[in-house]
């Protein structure tokens, strides 16, 4: 029954998502959907994917990670030196930042699982030391990168194949390519279900489910082809960690344990999961997720400034949790934070578009994540009862 809840869980965050887009669509009067700013949404939010697909892993296991923001700053500024002041090629700048933001999750990983330090104390004290660092580091704007580094969040893929239609062919494919791939991993696992005797979701609602994400897949794609320079590359990155995580979090061990420790902590523990260790990579995994999100930040601003990062934290957190993440730990998926993460991209874009101040942003998004957690809440309080 758990199992169904949740799935009724993503169907209503979706479904939000859904009516959110719909709301700005009319009151944009259509500019939301336009080619060029679905194109931008993407760019524009890929850092909070990023972020948000270790901060659900993080949360499932009943932790917190307040310091992303200030280590996004911190690696943004060590990748820019490296290419401005040690002379390295962009790629090895962006693999050398790779590297620091894991040494920085295993740094954070040791205080938590090896030391026993709670780790909103371990990552807030990690929020001063990295912000700290970054305006050491960078205490005037580092700029002047070279193009290929740039075109990592602001570049696109080659319209190789032409137009269809007005529409990038490669665009198009890389859009049927997603939908076979997903389509097919349904289908395996309800066949898995099927095999070991489990409660399958009705066929009916699942039918239902696959026509609609073969359709907003679909729909996304055709609107992405259309935009002046198809897809961004940026989005490809965003697309492989979304897979690659799906299947760490629900098809290998260590995603099992993540939902282990985060549902009872004291059962995984007589049940033989090495709490330590599973925590510990849980925190070197957020620091290499997050040395992405720096890069593609760098990357997005064509500069390292110690400014960097501010409130990154908030938006990941924020994403988890509007996507379903249970305050409590054990509950989230990797596609409810990148659905949490467009529905705050969405609100963005939306008042951006209709010229709302931004303080009135800030509080409409405080507004909507207090309305997911509370809905969360309820229902978790209806099904004790129930």
């Amino acid at each position: 029954m758990q199992g169904m809840g949740g799935n009724v869980r993503q169907y209503g965050i979706l479904g939000a998502l859904v009516v959110i887009v719909v709301l700005f669509q009319v009151l944009t009067d259509g500019k939301l959907l336009l080619p060029n700013n679905v194109a931008s949404l993407v760019q524009q939010n890929a850092y909070v994917m990023i972020l948000a697909i270790g901060m659900v892993m993080v949360i499932v296991a009943g932790h917190i990670d307040l310091s992303v923001g200030s280590v996004v700053a911190f690696v943004g500024a060590i990748v820019g030196l490296s290419m401005k002041e040690l002379g390295l090629p962009w790629l090895l700048a962006v693999l050398l930042g790779l590297a620091v933001g894991a040494a920085v999750g295993a740094w954070q990983g040791y205080w938590v699982a090896y030391v026993g330090i709670p780790a909103f104390i371990v990552t807030l004290a990690g929020m001063l030391i990295f912000r700290g660092l970054a305006i050491v580091l960078v205490g005037v704007t580092v700029s002047g990168f070279p193009q290929p580094f740039v075109d990592i969040s602001n570049g696109s893929l080659p319209n190789a194949l032409g137009y269809v239609a007005n529409g990038d062919v490669v665009t198009l494919l890389l859009g049927a390519a997603t939908i076979a791939v997903i389509v097919a991993s349904q289908l395996r696992s309800r066949a898995a279900l099927r095999r070991e005797g489990l409660v399958l979701e009705p066929r009916l609602s699942f039918t239902i489910k696959l026509v609609l994400i073969t359709v907003g897949i679909g729909a996304f794609a055709w609107i992405l082809s259309q935009s002046a320079r198809g897809t961004p590359i940026v989005l490809v990155i965003v697309g492989v960690l979304i897979l690659v995580y799906t299947f760490v979090m629900g098809h290998t061990v260590f995603g099992r344990h993540i939902y282990a420790i985060g549902g009872n902590r004291q059962a995984a523990i007589l049940s033989g999961v090495d709490t330590r260790r599973t925590n510990f990579w849980i925190f070197l995994n957020m620091g290499l997720l997050t040395g992405m999100a720096a890069v593609v930040t760098t990357s997005r601003a064509g500069a390292s400034v110690a400014a960097a990062g501010q409130n990154y934290e908030l938006d990941a957190i924020a994403a988890c949790f509007i996507g379903g993440a249970a305050v409590t730990g054990g509950i989230g998926k990797i596609s409810g934070a990148i659905i949490g993460a467009l529905v705050m991209g969405v609100l963005n874009m939306g008042l951006s578009i209709m010229s709302v101040d931004t303080e009135w942003q800030q509080a409409i998004k405080g507004f909507v994540l207090l309305l997911a957690v509370a809905f969360d809440l309820v229902n978790k309080r209806r099904a004790g009862t129930g």
